[in-house]
């Protein structure tokens, strides 16, 4: 239940950033916005790390992967491409397509075992979940214009 409580807060709280973030872009542009919202970012996790600390220790990340450590690239490119879609497409199909490009890349992520992740069997039912929700999107969007 804590796994699904926290996808669901995670979700709204992507949603709500990325409205957000395109609001900031509308009045200070997208690379202002970009450092802002990354450096805001920093600031808060350096506090929660120090308020919270787990224990574990910096040293280890020589043994990690060196290829993880461009989650913060990715988080830059995350946060321009959805300030980008949204003003482009809207909230609702930017989000709609971001979700399913979500699915899409955790399902080959999950059926390949990419990422040193357990590898996941990708189903049928999966697919035709996939398919729906794309077809969801082009009658919703299909539908506004």
């Amino acid at each position: 239940m804590l796994g699904i409580t926290n996808a669901i807060i995670s979700g709204i709280a992507m949603s709500i950033q990325g409205i957000f973030n395109t609001r900031l872009n509308d009045k200070i542009g997208i690379f202002e916005t970009t450092v802002t919202v990354q450096g805001i970012a920093f600031l808060a996790s350096l506090i929660a790390y120090f308020l919270f600390k787990n224990g574990k220790k910096y040293s280890a990340i020589k043994s990690v992967n060196k290829l993880y450590l461009l989650g913060g690239i990715l988080g830059v490119v995350i946060t321009y491409t959805v300030i980008k879609s949204l003003s482009i497409l809207g909230a609702t199909v930017g989000i709609g397509i971001i979700l399913i490009s979500q699915l899409l890349s955790a399902a080959i992520i999950d059926s390949t075992g990419m990422f040193d992740s357990n590898k996941i069997n990708f189903t049928l039912n999966n697919f035709i979940g996939i398919v729906l929700m794309i077809i969801g999107i082009i009658i919703f969007q299909y539908n506004r214009a």
